[in-house]
């Protein structure tokens, strides 16, 4: 493949450019003695309209949203109180990921964030990362697209026609960096070419093979 081939890079936030907050559910799993992956049994079941999905499209709050993940994780087996699990997002920045989306920028890569989040209730609500790191960073896009803001979310379909539109780049284009294989599914259909991040050093040896690059 040809490095002009690629245009635009788009990144999942959490997961991606910080660590994956599924380490935490595995570790509240244990000390609550939960089934292993139990939480995120409970965000599969049901994705399109379930507690997950309707709290990161604003159609609920969190109190509405732990009162329906309650009821969704019970009839599963185990009652886990939605707002606990809301405690269990703050992740890690990955600063190596940073890095490689500063030099993206400086080679004049089209870069797009591509994030399902939430409306916090109120200022001391936990998030990824400190609000102010996080801006930071959202200052090196070009586009930023945040399902609370726009109403869709990944993996619906509609999502990725209203990022398409928007950025008004050809899908051939892009390289699109999830964890969630579910979130680049749609995409890879539509001619994105997609990597799904494990770790860290596994994302940029990819990116860097595609690309033909070494950051």
């Amino acid at each position: 493949m040809e490095l002009n081939q690629y245009s635009s890079i788009f990144w999942d936030f959490g997961g991606v450019i910080t660590s994956s907050p599924f380490e935490a559910f595995n570790k509240f799993e244990i000390e609550n003695d939960l089934p292993e992956n139990f939480l995120r049994k409970v965000n599969s079941t049901n994705p399109q309209n379930n507690a997950w999905a309707l709290l990161e499209q604003s159609k609920i709050n969190q109190m509405e949203f732990n009162e329906l993940f309650f009821k969704e994780s019970s009839e599963l087996g185990y009652g886990v109180e939605g707002l606990k699990v809301l405690n269990l997002l703050e992740g890690d920045l990955r600063l190596g990921m940073v890095d490689i989306i500063k030099t993206l920028k400086k080679m004049k890569f089209t870069q797009a964030c591509l994030t399902n989040n939430f409306i916090p209730d109120n200022e001391n609500q936990p998030d990824m990362i400190d609000l102010n790191k996080k801006a930071e960073i959202f200052n090196l896009f070009d586009f930023i697209f945040e399902s609370k803001e726009i109403g869709l979310r990944k993996p619906d379909q509609a999502f990725y026609d209203y990022v398409l539109e928007k950025v008004g780049i050809s899908p051939k284009k892009i390289i699109f960096l999830d964890d969630l294989g579910i979130n680049l599914k749609p995409a890879k259909v539509m001619g994105m070419t997609t990597i799904k991040v494990i770790s860290e050093s596994q994302a940029r040896a990819d990116l860097e093979t595609i690309l033909k690059i070494k950051f």
